[in-house]
């Protein structure tokens, strides 16, 4: 399945790096249903290479992640995803994000505006956040 961002199927472009975007806030929602869940994904992740006899210390690299099979972390989500396939559901990119701190302030932001902890029409079971006031300065 893909992702959409703006009603259109959306791609990494070619040349991209982690400075351009680093991830993004999305809405995944059950077509059956209409339950929904909301979270947020890094385009990249980091991989550490192991000290080797030329290499004196370990070598962090970022390396694209999982993000294009994706569903989520919520475990009822991921059992829906399972058992009705992953046509029954729409992924929506909400958010492209600079930052990871700008990822967690939208993420909390969207979570908290959509209130979905106080109704039944979400999977989100908590919303988790750890943010310092550096990260969301530049966001206007």
């Amino acid at each position: 399945m893909e992702w959409h961002y703006e009603g259109k199927k959306y791609e990494l472009p070619e040349e991209f790096s982690h400075k351009d975007v680093y991830g993004f806030v999305y809405m995944i929602t059950n077509r059956a249903t209409g339950k929904k869940y909301v979270g947020k994904k890094f385009f990249w992740s980091k991989k550490t290479l192991p000290i080797t006899k030329t290499r004196k210390r370990r070598k962090r690299l970022l390396v694209e992640s999982d993000w294009k099979t994706y569903y989520g972390s919520n475990k009822h989500l991921n059992e829906d995803v399972q058992k009705q396939g992953e046509e029954m559901f729409h992924r929506e990119i909400l958010h492209l994000c600079k930052t990871k701190g700008e990822c967690a302030y939208l993420e909390a932001k969207e979570q908290f505006d959509r209130e979905v902890l106080l109704t039944d029409d979400y999977y989100n079971g908590i919303i988790q956040i750890r943010l310092g006031g550096n990260a969301v300065k530049n966001i206007k």
